[in-house]
């Protein structure tokens, strides 16, 4: 039975900014200040608290799909050179072991190979952003891992088979960047160029469900796509497809939009 629409928990794909860039001194100093605003900003957009959030993070690429199945899955540091105080910070979310098999069973039943991961805890995909997004930290929390193939049929697929999941007030977010090339931040030849493929990605997001998924599916004929997402490092722009497989027939919107170190960010929102 499917919740009301007013009630039925949308699905996002939100940027989680440069390691731990929100909690820590950068120069310039408002560098990710509009995106910490953002991602602050988003919990008061949702229909109701989440009963649980599946978080598919773009830090964390296996050879078949995986599920956090710990109970109280610890924190994985996974960035590097930073301020020794960004290695103490704290996310105690719970995990949500029975949810976890119950996603794993529905991707085996649709063809997609997942399992359970007994003991994987959460990325800074994961827990940099929700410490802006739910700072209480009592919302059970599951990571979705990507394929290390990075389909984005495949993805979009596993989108598609967990949609369900938002009837029963879990919440789907997609953690990446809409723009992820690292020789490319902070060089302002980029910015002309990464606008241009934000252009096409809003348009895509926002098309009809059926011809978004076919643009999606072939991404990398967007305009400016390899200068965004360099070949074989796009596992930034994936999240999306399962964001948007997961949205089903819901239209999409750009929900936030800045220029952050000289190139175009966004993120997005389905139903």
């Amino acid at each position: 039975m499917q919740t009301d629409q007013a009630t039925r928990q949308p699905v996002l794909f939100i940027p989680h900014g440069g390691g731990p860039c929100f909690f820590m001194d950068w120069n310039p100093a408002d560098t990710w200040v509009g995106m910490g605003h953002f991602l602050r900003s988003v919990a008061s957009t949702l229909p109701r608290k989440p009963s649980a959030i599946v978080m598919v993070s773009a830090h964390w690429l296996e050879a078949q799909f995986r599920v956090t199945g710990h109970a109280r899955p610890e924190l994985i540091y996974d960035y590097y050179g930073f301020p020794q105080h960004t290695y103490e910070l704290t996310y105690p979310a719970p995990g949500a072991p029975q949810l976890a098999e119950q996603i794993v069973q529905t991707l085996n039943d649709e063809g997609l190979e997942a399992a359970v991961d007994p003991e994987r805890g959460f990325d800074h995909g994961m827990f940099i952003p929700l410490k802006l997004v739910f700072p209480a930290a009592d919302i059970p929390v599951i990571q979705l891992s990507l394929r290390r193939d990075l389909d984005p049929a495949a993805h979009l697929a596993v989108g598609r088979a967990l949609a369900g999941l938002r009837d029963q007030n879990v919440l789907i977010i997609g953690s990446g960047m809409s723009f992820h090339n690292m020789r490319a931040y902070g060089d302002a030849r980029f910015t002309a160029v990464s606008a241009e493929f934000d252009e096409w990605l809003t348009s895509t997001v926002e098309s009809p469900a059926q011809e978004r998924d076919e643009l999606l599916r072939n991404w990398a004929k967007a305009p400016q796509a390899y200068q965004c997402h360099p070949r074989g490092d796009e596992e930034h722009l994936i999240p999306l497809m399962v964001a948007a497989g997961a949205g089903g027939g819901e239209p999409g919107q750009k929900i936030y939009s800045e220029t952050v170190m000289q190139t175009v960010i966004s993120a997005f929102r389905f139903g």
